[in-house]
């Protein structure tokens, strides 16, 4: 068995724990589940003061203690010094605007810039994730995703919401963690919203070759990258599909009208399947969590299943953003839970889970 599978068995082993409070798949949400805190990002400041708001909130030495110790056990010890000479010209590596993001972040918690950039890389390697697109009877679409993560003692304390400002208008918001200058969960008012899941293939240093020599994109950039710039759902998906990213990976998207749903399973070069709702013939909900849908996923990690018996109880006239909200199930390391629809932006809902 490989070590990434071992950690996976491992970590999901964990989760067998609450199956018997599962019944068809919904989950009782604990009275400490809490809604994070909401930041307006200006993108109309330059990239270095951007995310500075959030160092009023979260204390330094806090965010340092959290960055070692999700970098310490996700990136090999050697990989601080190799990354030396990459943070000392940052500029060369990495596009605007995340260079002068990165550099902003560090030098607003005391962070090193390699530290930033490994932390940036280290969310982009192990996120275990459910994402939901479903339309109701009336032709509503929505959608779900619980997003988990090993570093939930870490992670639940520093998960916000973000809304990007451009001129004084929300060009487009997201949840993200303190110190990722990327999206992995994100909506663009009545165009689309996405979500991101891992797709386990490859090696660590796979990505950051990909990074480092091929400048591909990474995964929570492109994300972030086609909220800020896709003008509708079929540019977002095409966006999606096409741009070279550093990691194979399952991109959520669901529209503001009818069928408009589509999970996009990638290769780092390009799309390996594209899988659209349709309704017409009895699809009206997909579930996606880190396995190709064409697959069986294995028997210690199958959260597609529950899924699949919830959302069929339900039923497709009942399902909207509350009963969809109950569908997901709630794992032992979920960090947080959101619900949205690009057609009623204004109901954009994320929710931190505490562990019960």
């Amino acid at each position: 068995m490989s070590a990434r599978l071992s950690n996976l068995c491992n970590c999901y082993s964990r989760m067998l724990l609450l199956w018997s409070a599962v019944v068809l798949g919904f989950s009782r949400v604990s009275d400490a589940d809490f809604c994070p805190p909401q930041f307006n990002i200006s993108l109309d400041q330059p990239p270095e003061e951007r995310w500075l708001p959030l160092t009023k909130h979260f204390d330094g030495a806090f965010m340092r203690k959290a960055a070692a110790q999700v970098i310490d056990s996700t990136v090999p010890k050697w990989v601080h010094r190799a990354v030396e000479p990459i943070a000392a010209a940052l500029e060369e590596f990495f596009p605007q605007p995340y260079a002068g993001e990165i550099r902003g972040v560090a030098t607003g918690f005391g962070l090193s810039i390699g530290d930033v950039v490994l932390l940036n890389f280290a969310y982009e390697t192990t996120a275990f994730c459910t994402s939901i697109v479903t339309q109701d009877s009336k032709g509503n679409i929505y959608h779900g995703r619980n997003l988990d993560y090993e570093h939930d003692d870490i992670l639940r304390n520093i998960t916000v919401d973000v809304q990007f400002i451009r001129n004084g208008q929300v060009a487009y918001k997201g949840t993200t963690f303190v110190g990722l200058v990327g999206l992995w969960t994100g909506q663009s008012s009545n165009k689309f919203t996405v979500s991101g899941n891992e797709r386990a293939q490859g090696y660590w240093w796979e990505n950051a070759f990909a990074a480092f020599v091929r400048k591909n994109s990474p995964v929570s950039w492109l994300m972030r990258n086609t909220l800020e710039e896709a003008e509708d759902f079929e540019d977002a998906v095409m966006k999606l599909a096409k741009i070279p990213i550093i990691a194979d990976v399952y991109y959520i998207v669901a529209g503001a009208r009818p069928n408009q749903g589509v999970v996009v399973t990638r290769n780092r070069e390009g799309p390996a399947d594209i899988w659209p709702l349709d309704p017409v013939n009895g699809r009206w909900y997909q579930v996606e969590t880190n396995y190709d849908h064409w697959t069986t996923p294995p028997p210690f990690d199958d959260r597609r299943t529950p899924a699949i018996k919830a959302l069929n109880a339900t039923g497709q006239e009942n399902i909207n953003l509350d009963t969809l909200f109950k569908v997901i199930t709630f794992f032992f390391i979920t960090i947080y839970t959101t619900v949205m629809s690009a057609a009623f932006p204004e109901m954009y809902r994320t929710e931190v889970r505490k562990k019960t």
